[in-house]
């Protein structure tokens, strides 16, 4: 699918009314849930873009989500317009978010087949309250930032990688099933246990790629954290550095 930012509203006025109506009322409701709007929550709420299809494009298995979205070129650029338009007179403050694949690389998610720069950050642009208090504001642009990887240490050793049918101490859930670290490309990663604080942020901070590890407690019915995967020069220059004397 091509947009173009340049394009029209739909020319049917009933049809204008009747999706800016439904963007509206899509808009409205994602603000009282979460205190920010963005372009996916209208998609998904109108229901031109499935669920599934978003989580294929954050997982890095679509080129862009434009291959995901279910109108007329003109019909997605007159909500994203409609929406604008909405955010203005309801007097929200623009904030561009970055989006980045669910995958070891993180790469930064398309969302346009042009790539127009323009119409890639009307993608981007989430519309928050004005009126939030900075405690809240602060809370919510930590939620904004990509999640961190999760690999879970298995309490069974009865589990196969989905690719390569082999099996490990580690594995990364992805959509279609459990896959082994190296197929994921993490199998390069150390882990670093659970129980020294100060270790753990310096690794992590001086790590690029790392990955939170947990492990199902059975008595808790919950995943508990149990470490770190990190780069093991970072280890090392993590552990280098805490050893060195302060003056």
């Amino acid at each position: 699918m091509i947009v173009c930012f340049s394009l029209c509203y739909p020319v049917n006025p009933e049809y204008r009314s009747k999706l800016k109506d439904r963007v509206v009322s899509a808009a409205e409701a994602a603000l009282a849930a979460q205190d920010y709007v963005s372009a996916i929550d209208i998609l998904t709420e109108i229901g031109w873009l499935a669920p599934a299809h978003l989580d294929q494009w954050r997982t890095g298995r679509l080129p862009c989500l434009e291959a995901a979205i279910q109108t007329k070129p003109s019909n997605l650029l007159g909500a994203l317009r409609l929406l604008r338009a909405w955010a203005s007179e309801r007097g929200l403050a623009a904030t561009e978010a970055t989006y980045h694949a669910r995958t070891p690389a993180r790469t930064e998610l398309r969302f346009s087949t042009s790539g127009n720069p323009t119409l890639e950050r009307a993608y981007r642009t989430h519309w928050v309250s004005p009126k939030l208090s900075e405690k809240r504001r602060r809370r919510l642009e930590e939620r904004m930032k990509p999640p961190e990887l999760v690999v879970i240490e298995p309490i069974s050793s009865g589990w196969k990688c989905h690719r390569c049918g082999r099996t490990g101490p580690f594995l990364i859930m992805e959509p279609p099933g459990p896959a082994c670290l190296r197929c994921a490309q993490l199998d390069t990663l150390e882990f670093l246990p659970s129980g020294d604080a100060r270790l753990s942020r310096l690794a992590k901070a001086k790590s690029p790629v790392h990955a939170v590890v947990v492990r199902f407690s059975r008595s808790r019915r919950r995943y508990e954290r149990q470490g770190l995967l990190v780069e093991p020069e970072a280890l090392r220059e993590a552990e280098r550095e805490l050893r060195r004397p302060h003056p």
